[in-house]
């Protein structure tokens, strides 16, 4: 596998998830799956002055905006896998677990740390004054490693599966 396509690929799909993330984030944010993305003290100041809507991780919605997500995932990682030159299911699933790890890492500890918790956008009606809530580390590193490693998992295992088919 050719090192410089990867790590192209690593800032193709790190532009590409920004740009998901702002456009989602505008037209989506008080949706139950973009909620489900907050802390619980945001979510239930939010839900103060909003009609409460089930904003769980087994809230039908969220499963199933999750799901697409895991789809879309898939379907550019193994792009990615294909294009990188990858064989083998270990290489395509090692390949996609890395570009996985590399956006979880740059999800927290940039989009979600300094942009989620610093631009006002992403502030929930009735939230803004919540400051110390949005720059909550803990909260987005406890998400990147659980449920984030399982969600890595899952794109790998087919992204191997379709690399070993072709």
């Amino acid at each position: 596998m050719e090192l410089s396509i990867i790590i192209v690929e690593a800032v193709i799909f790190a532009i590409i998830f920004t740009i998901s993330v702002f456009v989602m984030g505008k037209k989506y944010k008080h949706t139950p799956a973009w909620i489900f993305n907050y802390p619980k003290d945001i979510q239930d100041e939010y839900f103060k002055t909003h009609e409460r809507v089930d904003v769980s991780g087994k809230s039908p919605k969220v499963i199933l905006t999750k799901s697409v997500a895991l789809m879309i995932f898939t379907l550019i990682l193994f792009t990615c896998s294909y294009l990188a030159g990858a064989k083998t299911f270990w290489q395509g699933f090692i390949l996609t677990f890395g570009l996985m790890a590399w956006i979880g890492l740059y999800d927290t500890l940039f989009l979600d740390w300094v942009v989620f918790a610093n631009l006002k956008m992403f502030r929930l009606e009735g939230t803004e004054h919540m400051d110390k809530a949005y720059h909550q580390k803990w909260f987005h590193l406890k998400g990147m490693l659980f449920p984030g490693i399982v969600f890595a998992v899952i794109p790998s295992v087919l992204v191997g599966g379709l690399i070993m088919v072709i």
